[in-house]
């Protein structure tokens, strides 16, 4: 028995920190019931056609429901692995991981995590990697001689990348983690090219071992958070942490947040690996990313995914000379963007573009095999396709924008 208060004051204090059963939340689902995205929705959540799943009545939500799998607002791990009353009197104590210093100091633990999802996933019109599209192009030396604002803005999106593997450490959060350094590897590869692709290979296998099924070390983690990270030789590992899809791990979230997590960190280290040079790694490590894809809706979210891979495959085949292989791979990505413009439920705006970007790097694998005319003459196609879509394009958002203004006339003149 714990020591009973005497006192008034005390008695009021234990009431208040007891918690009240019927005012909780309903408890978090089994971690085998959380599918996330994998199960296609019935009805469209998002309008545009782009959410229709290819070959099912079904839609995809637009990857939200692995989004709350991967910052758990509900903080559904947290209450499976401490027991709701332990749990919810930690939260009413304030002693649940979170920052208490700096600017961030106070903001509730569930704020936080809404800050680190803006740091991670928050694109500006301006950012080299917005899109779908996750195809490594190689940089020269040219391209790296950006102007100051440019580069600055590719500092401040590296900057925001540290700063939010700093906060997944601190919440404890070690799928955000795993997307931060994928994160870092990504973006250290847009600002500096080869010269930082030995430090974005570091963050990769970082992202890929919290991902997996072993264990990891959250000191030698926070070293990527340093703005000017400095490995030490004499750096003992200390890999206590059980990862993702461990199955400690497993009985607390589950295995599809490892699975998106090591899909990212699969595709970045595999570009961190052709930025290098090293395109036989590159492809074995692009090639473990379809298996994890086999059984994901065939919406244009993912099929960008599969496109990017099945892209980039091939164009470790062109470095090496093997455009036979390499045509291969572009022709799978060419037929994921075809299906999108010819299938019922495709999205053919994600379609045309999917099929230009195949085109485009087949047409950059022909030259480098020689076959200088028939590049010209395919990137040709893909300029005037372009221009064609753009005009199209542009066509569509007029007739949108018309329609959009009558409708507010409409509905001016009614009241």
């Amino acid at each position: 028995m714990g020591k009973q208060s005497k006192s008034t004051k005390g008695k009021s204090r234990a009431l208040e920190r007891k918690i009240d059963k019927s005012t909780l939340p309903p408890p978090p689902p089994r971690p085998e019931d959380e599918v996330g995205s994998a199960k296609p929705l019935d009805k469209p959540a998002l309008p545009g056609s782009g959410f229709k799943v290819i070959g099912s009545s079904g839609y995809d939500d637009g990857g939200v429901a692995d989004l709350s799998l991967l910052i758990d607002l509900e903080d559904s791990v947290q209450r499976r692995k401490r027991g709701e009353n332990e749990y919810f009197s930690a939260l009413k104590a304030d002693l649940l991981p979170r920052a208490t210093r700096g600017p961030m100091a106070k903001m509730t633990r569930r704020e936080q995590k809404v800050s680190l999802a803006q740091l991670l996933f928050s694109e500006d019109d301006d950012c080299d990697d917005k899109g779908p599209s996750e195809v490594y192009i190689e940089q020269v030396e040219e391209d790296l001689e950006e102007d100051k604002a440019v580069i600055k803005h590719r500092s401040d999106r590296l900057a925001q990348a540290r700063a939010a593997l700093r906060l997944s450490l601190l919440l404890r959060e070690p799928a955000c983690a795993s997307l931060s350094l994928s994160e870092l590897c990504k973006r250290k590869l847009t600002l500096s090219g080869k010269k930082g692709a030995e430090e974005a290979l570091r963050c990769a296998d970082k992202a890929v071992e919290i991902a997996g099924d072993g264990f990891w070390d959250s000191d030698e983690v926070a070293i990527e958070a340093d703005d000017d990270p400095v490995i030490d030789p004499k750096f003992e590992k200390n890999a206590t942490t059980p990862s993702l899809a461990n199955p400690t791990t497993l009985k607390l979230l589950p295995i599809r947040v490892s699975q998106l997590c090591m899909r990212s960190a699969l595709l970045q280290r595999g570009n961190a690996l052709a930025a290098m040079g090293n395109d036989a790694e590159a492809e074995a490590t692009y090639s473990q990313v379809l298996p994890i894809l086999k059984d994901e809706p065939r919406c244009a979210r993912v099929d960008w995914e599969r496109h990017s891979v099945h892209v980039n495959i091939g164009n470790t085949f062109a470095r090496r000379g093997d455009y036979a292989k390499a045509e291969e791979q572009y022709n799978l990505a060419e037929k994921l963007g075809m299906d999108h413009i010819t299938e019922e439920g495709g999205s053919e705006d994600d379609g045309r573009s999917m099929v230009l970007c195949a085109k485009r790097s087949k047409a950059f694998a022909l030259k480098k095999v020689g076959r200088v005319e028939d590049a010209k003459k395919l990137l040709k196609e893909v300029v005037e396709q372009k221009i064609k879509d753009d005009a199209e394009a542009a066509k569509k958002k007029e007739e949108e924008a018309a329609k959009a203004a009558a409708g507010e006339g409409g509905a001016v003149g009614s009241q």
